[in-house]
Order: structure tokens, then C-alpha cells, then sequence
């Protein structure tokens, strides 16, 4: 094997990808160990979790994987074997050989492992299963091998683009370069590089041969009968072997680094992006609990002016109940400092409120009998839709880390006001609170 020692880089600059792998092995780690992250969360990305165990410990044995990714039958297993120069992955005449990816070891590069990684066949009739395995792989490895065997297909140039926007590095290998005359590979070549200018550099396409058909000789003998003989033909996967040779040996360590630091920012995104959703539908629901709560309180209450003192202790406990979801503990003075603004933004924008509660709690009062019972659905449902709002104010406040943001609590309760509309929902609320009663 040839001596890659040959040019050795300075302290300095050894020391770099050193710091990248340090750092990205102590973010993996702390993504792992992430108490915050709710067992719900994990729950649903437990396959995510687990690539990350397994780039932690890719991390902590020093290796580098460089995966084949392509469609079935354009000979990803016969290149890695070239590369290996031994029969290590499975080849055969049927298309789809390949299920699993199966991993081997190739070479050493000063301190670290390079690994060679086969994939199944993208794009395969009855292979969905196949096709997520191999475009997991290639995320996950840190140079991807994508092999085609002619001018790109529709799909394959779409794969192409989804590896290389997740700033992977991919390497386009023609193989089966041997079934070309010189002037037809050069032009295919040319097309290739002309197509993809946008996603690789020129150097970053290479030609091969992993599995070159016999060579056929015509023997002559002294009676002049032709005799015809296979002889076979050595690989030729040199040209790729220098590239990622030369890729690795500049750039194999900080590659690894990358990648890993790629997957735990998409991991981590995902985790924030199902950490909300699940806050959202966490406090969705207590909101409407605490909406179905309150109404049916104020239409059962036959008390006036109490009904009042009871919705305002209802909407704390909603605040308070809200806070935790967000991760913050408030005290009730805090929740009453904080209702007190919400109430303030939504009396100056929907009207007197508490106005029009005043008046019904005197309608109660002055009615008695049947007239309280056709009050008490209306202002259920009425003190059902301020809570709403007031729920769907402080969620918007505990979302933004207990602010208001640039618009200010106003803006915010103009927006929640437009996004709703009011008459539907009151009518949603008093035919459930009138469900309710009625079944009381």
C-alpha cells in the first residue's frame, strides 16, 4: 500500500480536526445524555437516537465510513470489493443481492479505522425498507460513494441532490466504465460533470471498473482452427482510490467531525421541532379543560359577582398549569400579574368582558327558574371563549420564553383574535355546556 505518511501536517494544523472531533463527541454525548429531553420525545425518534449511538461510537473507535449508495445492479458491491481487493460483499447475477449494509474494514489512515459500507439498491420494486436503510447509511457515513453506470436517471440525480443538501461529501463514480470505448467514457464523463456542476467539483467524478468483462483471445493452431478463451481482467479502480485516498488524507478526520456535527444539528432541530409540537398539544388540551371547567362553573353558579371571583381563580390555576408545561414554575402572584395584562390587552381589543359578565350575573340574580336556565348556558359559553383567549395569550407568552416578543402583548391578542372565529366557538362552547347540563 502506498505510504500516505508522506506528508505530514504541523502540530498545529493536526490540531484542529483533533478540536472538531473532541467537540463533536461531546455534543453527541450530551444529546445522549440530555436529561431535558422527554421520554415521549425519544420515544418518537428512537431510530434517530440510535444512529447517534452509533456515530458515538464510530466516534470513540476512530472511524472513518465511506458507504456506496446507488441503484440496484450498477455494482455497488463489486467496487467495494475491488477497493478491498477480496470477495467481502456479496455479488450475484440477480438484482437486489444486497438487503442489508454490511460493513468491512479497509485500510488504516494514520490513527484512524476506514470502514467500507454496502448498501441496497435505491429505487428497487418492493424495496421502501431497502431504499430508507441504503439513504440512512449514506447520512450517516462520512463520504458517500454515489455509483451510477451510465448518464444519471431522474432518481438518481434526485438522490444526488437530497445527499449533497445535507453538505454531504459524495463522490460520483461511473462504473462499469470498461463497456465504453475511450472517446464514448471521456464524453459520458463530460456530461456527467456539465450536469452536476452545481453539486460537485469536477474531481469529485471518477471513472471504474470494478468487475470488467473477460478479455476475449482467439488462439490459431498449426491446422488454422480458431480457439476462443476468456481471460479475465484485473479491476481498475485506481483513479478512485487516489481521489479518496488523497480526500482522506487532507480531510478524513474533519470529515468525520462534520458529519457527526451535521447529524446532531438535525437531531437536535428535531428534537426542538417535537418538543413544541408535544407543548402545544399539552397545553391545547389544558386550555379546553380549563375552558369546559370554567363555563360549566359560571352557568351553575346561581351566586352573582361570585361567578367572577371563580373564573379569575380558574384562569391562575390555567396559568400556573400552562407554565409547567413550558418548563416554568410561577407563583400565583405571578399568574395574577400576568393574567392582569392579558386582561387588559383583550378588554381593549374584544370589548367590555367583563362588562357583559356583570350583566349576565344580574340577569341570574333577577331571574329565577327558567330564566337562569337559559342565562346560565350563554355565559358559560361566553366565560368558555374568554378563556380560550386568555389560555392561548399565555401559551404565546411561556412559548417565547416568558416574553411577548417585538410586537408586544397587544399585537399578540390582535393575531389570536383574528385567527379565531368567536361566533363559531361560542356556539361550539354553549351546545357542549348545555350537553353537559343536561346530563347533570
Amino acid at each position: 500500500m502506498r505510504n500516505w505518511r508522506s506528508r505530514e501536517k504541523t502540530p498545529q494544523q493536526a490540531a484542529i480536526p483533533e478540536r472538531q472531533l473532541l467537540d463533536a463527541h461531546r455534543n453527541i454525548r450530551d444529546l445522549i445524555e440530555d436529561t431535558g429531553i422527554p421520554s415521549s420525545v425519544r420515544a418518537e425518534l428512537r431510530a434517530e437516537f440510535e444512529e447517534v449511538d452509533a456515530i458515538s461510537e464510530k466516534l470513540s473507535k476512530g472511524e472513518i465510513h465511506i458507504a456506496a449508495f446507488g441503484r440496484v445492479g450498477v455494482g455497488k458491491s463489486s467496487l467495494l470489493n475491488a477497493l478491498l481487493q477480496r470477495d467481502a460483499f456479496a455479488t450475484g447475477p440477480l438484482h437486489g443481492e444486497t438487503r442489508q449494509a454490511g460493513h468491512q474494514p479497509w485500510e488504516t489512515l494514520k490513527d484512524s479505522h476506514v470502514v467500507l459500507i454496502d448498501t441496497p439498491g435505491i429505487d428497487e420494486l418492493d424495496g421502501k425498507e431497502r431504499d430508507r436503510l441504503a439513504r440512512e447509511v449514506s447520512r450517516r457515513a462520512d463520504v458517500t460513494l454515489m455509483v451510477c453506470e451510465a448518464d444519471l436517471t431522474g432518481s438518481e440525480f434526485q438522490a444526488l441532490e437530497e445527499l449533497r443538501s445535507g453538505h454531504r461529501v459524495v463522490l460520483l463514480v461511473l462504473n462499469k466504465a470498461d463497456r465504453y470505448t475511450g472517446e464514448e467514457r471521456d464524453l459520458l464523463l463530460t456530461r456527467l460533470r456539465d450536469r452536476c456542476a452545481g453539486l460537485l467539483p469536477p474531481d469529485q467524478i471518477v471513472a471504474a471498473a470494478a468487475d470488467p468483462r473477460p478479455e476475449k483471445l482467439v488462439s490459431v493452431d498449426e491446422r488454422g482452427r480458431e480457439t476462443e478463451t476468456l481471460r479475465p481482467v484485473k479491476p481498475d479502480v485506481e483513479a478512485l482510490k487516489v481521489r479518496l485516498w488523497s480526500l482522506l488524507e487532507k480531510e478524513g478526520r474533519a470529515l468525520v467531525a462534520l458529519n457527526a456535527a451535521i447529524f446532531a444539528g438535525e437531531l437536535d432541530e428535531k428534537i426542538a421541532t417535537r418538543i413544541v409540537q408535544a407543548r402545544k398539544s399539552a397545553a391545547e388540551r389544558i386550555i379546553r379543560k380549563y375552558c369546559l371547567g370554567k363555563g360549566l362553573l359560571v352557568a351553575l353558579n346561581p351566586v352573582p359577582v361570585t361567578d367572577l371571583l371563580a373564573a379569575a381563580g380558574s384562569d391562575i390555576a390555567m396559568v400556573i398549569h400552562l407554565g409547567e408545561v413550558y418548563g416554568f414554575r410561577l407563583s400565583r402572584r405571578e399568574a395574577s400579574k400576568l393574567l392582569l395584562t392579558i386582561s387588559a390587552q383583550l378588554l381593549a381589543l374584544m370589548g367590555a368582558y367583563w362588562g357583559m359578565n356583570l350583566v349576565s350575573s344580574a340577569l341570574k340574580t333577577a331571574s329565577v327558574g327558567l330564566s337562569t336556565a337559559l342565562t346560565a348556558a350563554a355565559q358559560g359559553a361566553l366565560a368558555w371563549y374568554a378563556t380560550y383567549l386568555t389560555g392561548k395569550m399565555a401559551q404565546a407568552w411561556f412559548s417565547r420564553g416568558k416574553s411577548w416578543g417585538s410586537s408586544g402583548p397587544r399585537e399578540t391578542a390582535r393575531a389570536i383574535l383574528a385567527s379565531l372565529d368567536r361566533d363559531s366557538m361560542i356556539r361550539t362552547a354553549r351546545e357542549d355546556i348545555l350537553s353537559r347540563l343536561n346530563r347533570t
